[in-house]
């Protein structure tokens, strides 16, 4: 499936139920490492439903979302129309359509994977001003207490392409020590978490894009195993699903 297609069918579940990132802890960390502020001008690449985007918005920053798939765009368009300061960019990571040395900060959350990195890297590097940095962030997702791994063995028999497309391979230190270089990668890890209700678990499942749409002949039986998951480990009617948020920041050039 093209990458820019994929979650055309998943944007309201995206937004209901994909995790959020720990803001506070990320924008202070920013401010500490390169002394972020709110004049810096933020360049989020694949900004999808704009869960990142929002996150510079509320600290006062202008925002570019370049987005290319159309129904996330949208969506973001609507959920972000209060903030004067969001722009809105139909655009990919290789081509943003934004104006040279535009931005100070370019931002990508868990959207990297998706990108082609070399081409990326130049594209990034030209809208970036003077001193710009990158930073890519991610939300990936434990396999750690009993619902987790029962949780991950449910993606690995029901995904499509869940191994093909997961970003954990993609998140490693060597792979992306290669795509900051010559500039010096900078790391840093935080916890976060999401409580859901089945309701919720179901919604969190069914934004994935590898995952069996409605009416697909293994959609029924997926939720069947779901829900036996659910109840074997729901405790009060809620399950914890753990993330570690790892941010990645370098210089754009």
């Amino acid at each position: 499936m093209n990458s820019t297609s994929r979650f055309t069918d998943r944007v309201e579940d995206y937004v209901r139920y994909r995790p959020h990132y720990p803001s506070q802890e990320i924008l202070n960390y920013l401010q500490d490492r390169i002394a972020f502020n709110p004049s810096w001008v933020v360049a989020d690449i694949g900004s999808g439903t704009g869960i990142s985007t929002e996150l510079f918005l509320k600290n006062g920053n202008k925002v570019y979302g370049v987005e290319p798939n159309e129904a996330m765009r949208q969506k973001a368009e609507q959920l972000l129309k209060g903030y004067p300061a969001f722009i809105s960019v139909n655009g990919t990571a290789e081509q943003t359509q934004l104006a040279t040395e535009s931005a100070d900060l370019v931002v990508a959350g868990q959207a990297f994977h998706w990108f082609n990195p070399p081409q990326a890297k130049t594209e990034f590097g030209r809208i970036t001003k003077t001193n710009g940095y990158i930073v890519l962030i991610w939300n990936i997702r434990e396999v750690n207490t009993p619902f987790e791994k029962d949780y991950e063995v449910l993606l690995q028999e029901f995904g499509t392409d869940y191994k093909e497309v997961g970003h954990k391979d993609i998140a490693t230190d060597e792979k992306l020590t290669a795509f900051f270089a010559p500039a010096a990668l900078e790391k840093a890890t935080f916890a976060n978490n999401q409580v859901l209700d089945y309701e919720g678990v179901k919604g969190r499942l069914l934004s994935s894009s590898y995952i069996p749409a409605p009416g697909a002949p293994n959609y029924q039986p997926m939720l069947d195993v779901l829900e036996k998951i659910f109840n074997k480990h729901a405790a009060d009617e809620k399950v914890v699903f753990g993330y570690t948020t790892k941010v990645y920041m370098g210089k754009a050039k």
